[in-house]
């Protein structure tokens, strides 16, 4: 399987990518590219779609912990949505299910948390 990431233009709000197919070792670099490009032309927040994402592996993983490691040094974050069946099970026993995720159910993640 192919893999794909698109820009989805937004009006207002995070940048947004879509992500489609198999997320490994060799396709890995494509988001990462992706996740810079935004970067350098000043977005801080971003938003991954996962929906159409089939498979994601451990250097996946570690695109989207760079991605929002990027993004936190420069005031902003990652965040992902979408994700079914495999995919969100790998978020969810990596822990990044709860750190990254993104929904109308949840405080904007640049917020700090009450306590």
């Amino acid at each position: 399987m192919t893999f794909t990431v698109a820009y989805a233009q937004r009006d207002g709000g995070p940048a947004c990518l879509r992500l489609a197919g198999e997320l490994d070792l060799s396709t890995a670099p494509e988001l990462t590219a992706a996740i810079d490009r935004l970067a350098a032309e000043g977005h801080r927040e971003l938003l991954l779609d996962l929906a159409g994402l089939t498979f994601c592996d451990s250097t996946g993983i570690a695109a989207f912990v760079r991605g929002d490691n990027l993004a936190a040094a420069a005031g902003g974050w990652l965040r992902v949505t979408g994700a079914t069946g495999r995919v969100a099970r790998v978020l969810q026993m990596t822990g990044l299910a709860e750190v990254l995720s993104y929904g109308a159910d949840r405080a904007d993640p640049a917020t700090p948390a009450a306590s």
